[in-house]
């Protein structure tokens, strides 16, 4: 099986990317599932219902979040009809809407299981993640051995431990929030694919995807201005699983960097 997952999808730019430039993903590394992660989707901070359902027209296949899931209020009730399609982190507390956690299938029925969890260090005291996701992996090894984990953080050090935290009872682990491409993807001594952050689609001619100049009016001045997603060098990032779907190991993970005709 092999699984394509995109990073942060960052505003109009990065909706295009995927729209324009999946499908020859698809068919170059014939990809069976694609996962994108959409928290930033809707104008660099949050999803709407519109821009999930863009990138589920693209041939996405499921979308996952982290801590700007719930910037854009209008996501609540069409996340609580499509529980399925868009993850939340699954530390939040007990009884936030959404949930952390699914499985998807290839047309053939050959089945994925996803998490979706956030990180602590430099971020919310949420549940802890460590604790939640060898529970989850219980949970979803009733149904499948190819399990992927969107560790969603801040911190290098804590997407690290969390690779080393569930090598060899998952299929991967990839990092993302930091909108950074890391250069380390590798299999961990258990089989597990991991990556740092996978990257971002959207604007590199930017500060993570949002206008350079508003950037460092912030940083110089300390006050809060308007974000205002970038346009120019748009890149689709993000990287090719091959899993093993007998064992669950991860044959192979390869990063995906493509640039957007025009920019």
């Amino acid at each position: 099986m092999k699984v394509l997952f995109m990073g942060d999808v960052v505003g109009k730019p990065g909706l295009l990317a995927v729209r324009t430039l999946l499908p020859r993903l698809i068919g170059r590394h014939s990809v069976d599932l694609v996962i994108a992660n959409a928290e930033n989707s809707e104008g660099g901070a949050g999803i709407s219902p519109e821009s999930a359902e863009q990138l589920l027209a693209s041939e996405v296949n499921l979308l996952t979040s982290g801590n700007h899931f719930w910037t854009k209020k209008q996501i609540l009730p069409w996340v609580e009809e499509n529980p399925h399609l868009l993850l939340r982190p699954a530390n939040y507390p007990k009884g936030a809407p959404g949930r952390g956690h699914t499985v998807i299938q290839t047309p053939d029925g050959r089945k994925l299981g996803v998490i979706n969890l956030e990180g602590r260090v430099f971020m919310k005291p949420l549940d802890n993640p460590f604790a939640l996701a060898p529970e989850l992996v219980a949970e979803l090894r009733k149904q499948t051995n190819c399990i992927l984990v969107d560790m969603h953080c801040e911190a290098t050090s804590e997407k690290n431990a969390m690779g080393a935290h569930l090598d060899g009872k998952v299929s991967a682990v990839v990092g993302t929030h930091t909108h950074v491409q890391t250069a380390d993807e590798r299999i961990l001594p258990g089989g597990t694919a991991f990556i740092t952050d996978v990257g971002m689609c959207g604007p590199l001619d930017s500060v993570i995807g949002i206008r350079k100049e508003l950037s460092v009016e912030r940083f110089l001045t300390l006050r809060h201005n308007q974000y205002e997603v970038a346009k120019n060098l748009v890149y689709l990032q993000g990287v090719v699983i091959d899993i093993n779907e007998q064992t669950g190991k991860a044959r192979s993970i390869e990063r995906v960097r493509e640039q957007l005709p025009g920019t």
